[in-house]
């Protein structure tokens, strides 16, 4: 596709020649390297206490018996320097102890598979859009033309509620999706882990656009019993970026809650948030979001890392709502009609790339080489100090992960990241089958996309995983993991059935 041809935005809308995803490796603010530094200095304590311990074991390994009896007997002499050098054993070994973050482990995580009498091909959602009778000719064309080059496939899901004509987007109905999707995709976690609900101490869940009352959280604990002191958690409105969120919270609440698991609930709710009216800005949701969702165990037990798929390393969020445009580039709103949305601003894309920008700039000094650091950082520095035109160094991001799950929001994203970060086919693979098969699954994306992986054998030992997602507000948030074991996958797994089929060739 050459640069002159329209393309599409995260959700899909379409983006004219010049409008396009900024190139955010080319200009980078120093402030946001000093944040990812500072992260690095954070834990400056057991970067150096680690080595420390190792010299002196080193040493230790290297005396022989007359050595040990000898300095048995200077030891009996010097009392003082004994209990000294003891105190500052116990003091170091405390402090390191306290100070140091527990380990996070993944044992597994679910995503729901939709049935597939509720799948919709590209003809019957255009036929069913076209006997519902709230479009108008314009508006179903454009519909018809984001269908054909946003990248999904024609198996993705809706809901019920939308295969009925006319359609029913009732807060029942509402209620129904959410319970398919959380309950399935539980259901399968706790079957696959053998984890017993009562033992689930943490709960968070996220789920934009549906906020009923009770919580979805709540509908949680009773439907599984949970135990009365739980620690519950329901965010709303946070976007397809929340699932990220999401693991950050439970992560920081595993820090301070010891010996317990806490699950994750990532899905989105399609029945009461399709768009009826003719606003270009407010049909691309209809076009590309689809029904999903994931649930996903996490554990700081020391005895859970023989079993668990990944360590989870650094998480990084990125929130630019203190920007008026951001704060408004994806906003739900009436129309002139009345008629409730999704509205995608035409800066979407600009602000998008600000915040990738910020993101994978704070990220970098936590994730990639020495070497890479170093190239990245001199250039940079070379360009502020001495104004020259130089041109900045882009840090070989392949180097620091084996795999990529980019937020399938869109195909213009992807084939933006794709370019920007110079990555290969293969990894952005996993993203574009994602959209093809599952459609925008909001916050649950990133791990049908993980599944993908896990599902083609790819996923060794030791190997590192980037996660990242952007939403409304606007936000950027990164997650990465690493790989504890050759992960195969779980069973009744989302690609179970289709995985054979995969790759497949997509049109231009």
């Amino acid at each position: 596709m050459s640069s002159e041809q329209n393309s599409t935005t995260p959700n899909g809308v379409q983006i004219q020649p010049g409008r396009r995803l900024p190139d955010f490796l080319q200009s980078v603010n120093l402030k946001y390297v000093k944040l990812g530094y500072h992260y690095l200095v954070s834990h400056l304590l057991t970067l150096c206490l680690v080595p420390l311990m190792a010299v002196i074991i080193l040493e230790a390994s290297r005396l022989d018996p007359d050595d040990i009896h000898q300095l048995w007997l200077h030891l009996q002499y010097n009392l003082v320097s004994v209990i000294v050098f003891s105190a500052f054993l116990v003091f170091g070994s405390t402090v390191y102890i306290m100070t140091r973050p527990r380990s996070v482990y993944l044992v597994d995580y679910s995503c729901y598979r939709p049935p597939s009498h509720l799948q919709v091909k590209f003809h019957r959602f255009m036929e069913h859009s076209r006997l519902t009778g709230d479009f108008d000719e314009s508006s179903l064309e454009f519909q018809r033309k984001i269908l054909e080059r946003s990248g999904l496939g024609e198996e993705t899901v809706v809901p019920e509620a939308m295969h009925s004509l006319p359609p029913r987007p009732s807060m029942a109905a509402a209620r129904e999706e959410a319970e398919q999707v959380m309950f399935g995709a539980l259901d399968n976690l706790f079957a696959n882990t053998n984890v017993k609900p009562k033992d689930i101490g943490i709960l968070v869940v996220n789920c934009s656009l549906f906020n009923p009352t009770p919580s979805l959280s709540a509908i949680i604990v009773n439907k599984y019993k949970l135990r009365g002191n739980i620690r519950s958690f329901n965010l709303g409105g946070m976007g397809c970026s929340a699932g990220v969120i999401a693991i950050d919270l439970a992560k920081d609440m595993l820090q301070v809650h010891r010996n317990t698991y806490a699950v994750v609930v990532s899905t989105e709710n399609i029945t009461q948030n399709w768009y009826f009216g003719n606003k270009k800005s407010m049909l691309i949701p209809n076009c590309l979001f689809r029904v999903g969702g994931a649930a996903v165990l996490l554990s700081n037990k020391s005895a859970d890392k023989r079993r668990a798929k990944y360590k989870i390393v650094h998480v990084v969020r990125t929130h630019r709502g203190a920007d008026d445009k951001a704060f408004k580039c994806v906003y739900q709103e009436q129309d002139d009609a009345g008629k409730t949305g999704v509205s995608l601003s035409k800066d979407l894309m600009a602000i998008a790339g600000g915040a990738l920008k910020t993101n994978i700039t704070t990220l970098g000094p936590l994730v990639l080489p020495i070497s890479e650091q170093l190239l990245f950082f001199l250039t940079l520095v070379a360009k502020k100090l001495f104004n020259a035109k130089v041109k900045p160094y882009i840090p070989d991001f392949k180097l620091a992960f084996d795999h990529f799950c980019i937020h399938a929001g869109g195909r213009a994203v992807i084939d933006e990241l794709e370019k920007n970060l110079q990555l290969l086919p293969e990894h952005v693979e996993a993203s574009r089958m994602a959209l093809h098969r599952f459609g925008n699954t909001s916050s649950s994306s990133i791990w049908y996309e993980l599944a993908y992986i896990e599902a083609k054998g790819r996923m060794r030992k030791g190997n590192r995983v980037w996660q990242i997602a952007f939403g409304s507000g606007f936000k950027c948030n990164s997650a990465v993991w690493q790989a504890l074991r050759n992960v195969k996958p779980s069973t009744n797994g989302p690609w179970e059935d289709c995985i054979h089929r995969y790759p497949v060739q997509l049109s231009l």
